[in-house]
């Protein structure tokens, strides 16, 4: 509001320099960018990546299957070990709580069965004990299909941070368009005062 008083204030204002009314113009379009065309932005942007992770949700759903595994026996602790010395981050998260890995048998949605070491599903994992993985339709192990709720989530927050970058930008415009009015301001002062400087001091100057 103080923004477009400003422009209707010089509109025909006798001390209105042109700058005035080109800085008082871009803070109104500035401020028109951030309540209307940020807000756009975002809303935009964010149906747009709803709905691509919303199609890859429904494709991890339709490719990816929940099915029974049983616990076999403890994965062999010198394989463990050998794998935490292989891995350069290893001292890095040597204190971070790591889960028990077994060896595990289960059956794939095409009917072949496999075997092999997965993180343990309770602790501690006792031969017999079942616990259900996911898998494609081979039987190989992927992970959790992209919940439909967390899609939505990071949509949101996609288009949050694409309406915040719109209004960042316009706000930026407008700051450098504001300095360079100024710039050209303080150029015409300094031109201004060149010009009189030779009559400073001397009677009657300027009558």
């Amino acid at each position: 509001m103080r923004t477009a008083m400003g422009v209707w204030r010089w509109r025909r204002n006798p001390l209105r320099r042109p700058t005035d009314l080109v800085e008082a113009w871009v803070a109104f379009v500035a401020l028109v960018c951030v309540l209307l065309v940020a807000p756009a932005v975002g809303w935009a942007a964010g149906l747009r990546v709803d709905g691509i992770l919303q199609r890859a949700a429904h494709e991890q759903r339709q490719e990816r299957y929940l099915v029974p595994a049983v616990v076999v026996r403890p994965a062999a602790a010198a394989g463990a070990r050998a794998g935490a010395v292989a891995d350069p981050t290893a001292q890095q998260t040597a204190t971070a709580p790591a889960r028990t890995t077994i060896v595990a048998s289960w059956t794939a949605p095409d009917g072949t069965r496999h075997e092999g070491a997965v993180p343990a599903a309770e602790e501690p994992p006792r031969p017999g004990d079942r616990f259900r993985i996911w898998t494609d339709i081979r039987g190989r192990l992927v992970g959790q299909p992209l919940d439909p709720g967390a899609a939505s989530f990071h949509a949101a927050m996609a288009g949050l941070a694409a309406a915040l970058t719109a209004a960042a930008l316009a706000e930026t415009l407008r700051r450098l368009v504001v300095r360079r009015l100024m710039h050209r301001r303080y150029m015409r002062l300094d031109r201004a005062w060149a010009a009189a400087g030779p009559d400073w001091g001397r009677a009657g100057a300027g009558s």
